[in-house]
C-alpha cells in the first residue's frame, strides 16, 4: 500500500499539497513556503488525492 507525504504551506493552512512518499516537493512549490505535516497511509485519504497523485505527480487538497 502506498503511502503519501503531506506538506501545509503556513500562509493558506486551508490547502494541502499531497505527494507519494519521499518524492520530496513538485518543481513548481517553492520549498521554502510549505511545511512537511506528516505521512499517511492509502486507506486513509480520499481516493481523488490518490487518483491525482498517480496522474500529476501531486494533489492539492482543502484541510477545512
Amino acid at each position: 500500500m502506498d503511502e503519501y507525504d503531506l506538506y501545509i504551506s503556513p500562509k493558506t493552512p486551508s490547502i494541502g499539497l499531497y505527494v507519494l512518499k519521499g518524492a520530496g516537493l513538485p518543481d513548481f512549490a517553492e520549498k521554502d513556503k510549505w511545511i512537511f505535516d506528516g505521512t499517511a497511509a492509502e486507506d486513509l485519504l480520499l481516493s481523488e488525492v490518490i487518483r491525482d497523485v498517480k496522474a500529476n505527480g501531486h494533489a492539492f487538497r482543502r484541510m477545512d
